[in-house]
């Protein structure tokens, strides 16, 4: 993921406005006691997520991929007062840190934790999302994004995250994750039905507005 100067990454935190306690401590916890720390958003990247939030105000967000809760947290920041807020994650083995972390912001009650595979529970989602994060298995990407990108209200926002791969994308003889990377930013690109941007924050994520 360390596709800047490790200096360039720490000035760039110096001048972003500050994590929240907790998401200090979530951040400290996952680091010191959760396998592939790395997968966590951190302090730039969150602060980012929330900005978008926040400029949007989403009513309904949808999250593919929770990990220990923090980008969730991050999005909660700028939700509507009546926002809701559905996250899926497959790993059971963190859902009593996950639930913890979201009763310690007060946030129980509007956000939705799914334990299940995401493919088999986007299709009973029975709503329209503002917002859209895709962060969990990289094959199934493209699968995602054709699931969810009908589900998207006219002009919400899909962020993709590790779209850079490290910068594995620009390998001559890329693995089965790249290319399934390389696939999704290729169908974003030529869908006409959407405009995008890929910003290279931390490990990459593609912006996509829903225009039709």
């Amino acid at each position: 993921m360390d596709i800047i100067k490790e200096e360039l990454q720490e000035y760039a935190e110096r001048h972003t406005s500050p994590e929240s306690p907790l998401l200090a401590k979530i951040n400290r916890d996952t680091h010191a006691n959760v396998p592939m720390p790395r997968m966590l958003s951190g302090h730039l990247q969150g602060r980012f997520l929330a900005m978008i939030s926040h400029m949007i105000r989403p009513r309904t967000i949808l999250e593919i991929g929770t990990f220990t809760g923090y980008s969730a947290l991050c999005f909660a920041e700028g939700m509507a007062e009546d926002g809701k807020l559905i996250t899926i994650d497959k790993n059971e083995e963190l859902e009593d840190r996950v639930r913890a972390h979201f009763e310690a912001a007060g946030m129980s009650q509007r956000i939705d934790y799914r334990i299940g595979d995401a493919t088999q529970i986007i299709p009973t989602l029975d709503m329209m999302f503002d917002l859209i994060f895709i962060d969990a298995d990289k094959e199934n990407y493209s699968n995602y994004y054709d699931m969810v990108v009908d589900k998207l209200n006219l002009k919400g926002i899909i962020l993709a995250d590790n779209v850079l791969w490290s910068g594995k994308v620009l390998d001559e003889k890329p693995d089965k994750d790249t290319r399934a990377i390389i696939a999704f930013n290729k169908k974003v690109t030529e869908d006409p039905r959407v405009e995008n941007v890929l910003l290279p924050i931390r490990d990459g994520i593609m912006m996509i507005r829903k225009l039709y």
